[in-house]
């Protein structure tokens, strides 16, 4: 069955079970203990003291170096296994945590329940955790569009870009695409601390993303009703945002849905004069949330009946 077989048990999983929150609290999460890697190499390495070279030598080391060691762990472990099909469900079981279907659904759920309740403040908090801008300055047609292009961009990142790459390569490659992810959602930014040292982890999930950015997109117009319009805003409107990857799950998403996403922001007080994604239509609104959720849903089963047929052939 390969990998991509694999990929459809941890999919499977990832759907049924997710990550407990009582192992979170007992062990933490695979991605929690990236995470404290990556922040301990941050204070070491990146110090304000040194030259911006030197900090994006520094940067690229670390980088190298997180992603060898996920990608080499995951290595030792598959290589461990031999019997064909119980290496598909222990591959499927171990790359489960690497995988964010169910917790993306809830996550973006969460903003939309206080929202068509009416309650704008407790929606506020919802997405903020979820997103980096300013909740306090979101009104509703702001909170809507911001889970969406969460949501968008997040089914790309969280679920098509690892299944990706686990049915490549297996837990090195869903492990390696995970700690790349982790590494540029930590330290690539365009901080005054981090545009040195985190240059080569942004860089790098550009890369990593250039292909399941854009499988996303063509996934979210195949399962929409508004296919055609989908496709069109994708190819129009995706190349005009800030970020190579992003813009083409969300502007296939604004077709499908006729909806207008991105646009203006603040961000820490500063307006971020974003361009539009199929401008001409209108602003969203609180359902406009769930019927995000629903095509994310219909997205998800393509994936899934896609690794199943894959494994197969």
């Amino acid at each position: 069955m390969g990998f991509a077989g694999a990929m459809a048990v941890a999919l499977g999983l990832d759907a049924l079970l997710g990550w407990p929150n009582w192992l979170v609290a007992r062990i933490g999460h695979p991605v929690t203990w990236l995470g404290s890697l990556i922040g301990a190499l941050d204070k070491r390495w990146n110090r304000a003291t040194d030259a911006p070279w030197w900090r994006r030598i520094a940067g690229v080391a670390a980088a190298v170096l997180v992603v060898s060691l996920a990608a080499g762990l995951g290595w030792v472990v598959q290589s461990l296994m031999i019997s064909a099909w119980s290496r598909v469900i222990a591959i499927g079981f171990l790359a489960m945590p690497f995988v964010a279907t169910r917790s993306l659904y809830e996550h973006v759920a969460a903003v939309a329940r206080p929202l068509l309740a009416g309650d704008v403040s407790a929606a506020r908090v919802a997405v903020s955790m979820i997103v980096g801008r300013d909740p306090a300055k979101l009104d509703e047609a702001a909170i809507a569009r911001a889970a969406i292009e969460s949501l968008s961009e997040n089914t790309s990142d969280g679920v098509v870009a690892p299944m990706f790459w686990g049915a490549l390569f297996g837990l090195p490659g869903i492990i390696g695409y995970k700690a790349i992810n982790t590494l540029d959602s930590m330290i690539g930014h365009r901080t005054e601390r981090h545009k040195d040292f985190g240059w080569a982890s942004a860089r790098i999930d550009d890369v990593a993303n250039f292909v399941p950015a854009r499988l996303t997109g063509l996934l979210f117009a195949v399962v929409s009703a508004n296919s055609k319009p989908a496709l069109g805003c994708m190819l129009r409107d995706a190349r005009h945002h800030r970020s190579i990857n992003a813009g083409w799950p969300e502007a296939a998403m604004a077709g499908a849905l006729s909806l207008r996403l991105c646009g203006p922001r603040f961000y820490h007080d500063e307006l971020a004069d974003e361009p539009w994604l199929n401008g001409s239509a209108r602003d969203p609104a609180a359902s406009d949330i769930m019927r995000a959720l629903g095509l994310y849903v219909r997205a998800m089963l393509g994936v899934g009946g896609l690794l199943v047929i894959l494994a197969f052939v």
